[in-house]
């Protein structure tokens, strides 16, 4: 009895000197406070900065690289630097690289046990393959808190989760920006960016990896910050629409509820025969779910800057959201693509919708193997429609001397960075020199020249 009384006792003064999970995360990391690495509410001006460019350390150390090659080989069947350009476009593995526990640093202050994955297609294959270590990827700052426990709940000044775009095929490195900003400022729902000086060690020290567009990803925090709410699905679809098949619906929340209503009657109702038979049941119908005013909205703004990386050419680069009085609403991603080539008024009816052919202006060559596109083309209310968000959208954000001032920012703010004794160096840029970066300004303002002069030939 004595000896259980004193074990008792023992036990009790153990749970007493415990700290509860508040203190633990405090003492493994004295950097931690609930601005900077609680669920605090995300702070933007401190993320995503528009008039300075932000640096990034990241440690993933020898053997986390080694895990992160044998596990893109498994993936892609080559290793890193293996040479070429990667494989032929769309042959990519479904499976999403593995994360690895990695350690951030940013503005004085330590993140510990944050995930670091790669991410990307035609991106991430053309940097791997040619051994360019200026990789695309992603940070995720809670993953691996069910074996962290000390980083439960972990964020970066409220975000659980940042994409990092490193500009392959982007001479200018800006495009990704550009685009996503041009969308916000035309009214539509797009993730906030900002420049990023990335340093990362791979296990030989730390390396200047060049500049990035950092962005938010479409979660929680953006559609509640854009679109006022976040009770609703939220989707990252991979489909074209054509029909309804689950996997092509990542849920990214509500993913316990397993209710994929909202996706499957909106592929049902824009596939109703009503279409042929009575349209104006049929437009009735697919406005009762999907938002059909806010996608011709974003089409327009899409054709008219053009990026040819999206729906209509390729299956993936958006989510949907259900608003809860707005139905499913399109939320566009991925512009690193954006502002390059320049199809015309008119395409080649049924010509090639595959990759780096972006869409002409009336979409005419667009076939129902691509339906929310071809349906709205050749439906003459929602073509109309179609029309009157492009002369919006060039009428008001898509002016010249807007976009003229919006590329001299973001280049100036990068230059210093991407050229010169302070900028990108060979293994770790995708530039070939530093003339291929200057030249794409102008190449960028001429683009918009020639689109504004295009759209003007199109629209009476």
């Amino acid at each position: 009895m004595k000896s259980t009384f004193i074990r008792i006792l023992i036990l009790v003064a153990l749970a007493a000197c415990r700290p509860d999970p508040i203190d633990s995360i405090s003492g493994s990391n004295p950097d931690w406070t609930e601005a900077s690495h609680g669920n605090a509410a995300p702070d933007y001006s401190v993320v995503f900065p528009q008039d300075q460019v932000n640096e990034l350390e990241i440690t993933i150390g020898a053997d986390n690289w080694t895990a992160i090659r044998s596990n893109m080989k498994a993936l892609y069947g080559f290793d890193f630097g293996s040479g070429g350009m990667g494989g032929p476009p769309g042959t990519f593995p479904t499976t999403e690289p593995d994360y690895v526990q990695t350690t951030v640093k940013f503005k004085g202050k330590t993140w510990q046990h944050v995930g670091f994955r790669l991410k990307g297609n035609s991106t991430l294959s053309t940097a791997w393959r040619s051994g360019i270590y200026k990789l695309p990827f992603r940070l995720d700052f809670d993953k691996f808190e069910d074996v962290q426990p000390s980083i439960k709940n972990q964020k970066f000044y409220g975000f659980k989760e940042l994409s990092f775009s490193p500009g392959v095929k982007d001479n200018s490195l800006i495009r990704e920006k550009l685009g996503s900003d041009i969308f916000r400022m035309a009214g539509m729902p797009a993730a906030q960016s900002a420049f990023y000086k990335v340093y990362i060690d791979f296990g030989a020290g730390m390396k200047y990896c060049g500049v990035y567009c950092g962005l938010e990803l479409p979660d929680d925090k953006m559609v509640i910050q854009q679109l006022g709410e976040d009770a609703g699905n939220l989707y990252k679809p991979e489909s074209k629409l054509a029909t309804f098949i689950q996997t092509e619906f990542e849920k990214k929340n509500n993913e316990l509820a397993g209710d994929f209503g909202d996706v499957s009657g909106f592929v049902k109702a824009l596939q109703s025969t009503k279409r042929s038979s009575d349209v104006v049941a049929w437009r009735t119908g697919l406005e009762a779910i999907f938002n059909v005013d806010h996608f011709t909205k974003y089409l327009a703004i899409n054709n008219a800057i053009v990026n040819w990386d999206t729906y209509g050419v390729m299956a993936h680069n958006y989510y949907l959201y259900n608003h809860s009085s707005k139905g499913l609403m399109w939320i566009p991603w991925d512009h690193n693509e954006s502002f390059s080539k320049s199809p015309g008024i008119t395409g080649t009816t049924g010509g090639p919708t595959g990759p780096g052919n972006a869409l002409s202006l009336t979409m005419n060559e667009v076939g129902t193997g691509w339906p929310l596109i071809n349906y709205i083309a050749n439906d003459a209310v929602y073509f109309e429609k179609y029309k009157s968000h492009m002369r919006d959208f060039k009428n008001g954000v898509f002016q010249q001397n807007t976009l003229d001032a919006m590329i001299d920012k973001y280049y100036d703010l990068i230059t210093p960075f991407v050229v010169g004794a302070n900028g990108e160096q060979p293994n770790y840029t995708h530039l070939s020199n530093d003339a291929a970066f200057t030249a794409e300004r102008a190449a960028l303002k001429t683009h918009v020249s020639n689109r504004i002069a295009l759209i003007n030939q199109f629209l009476p």
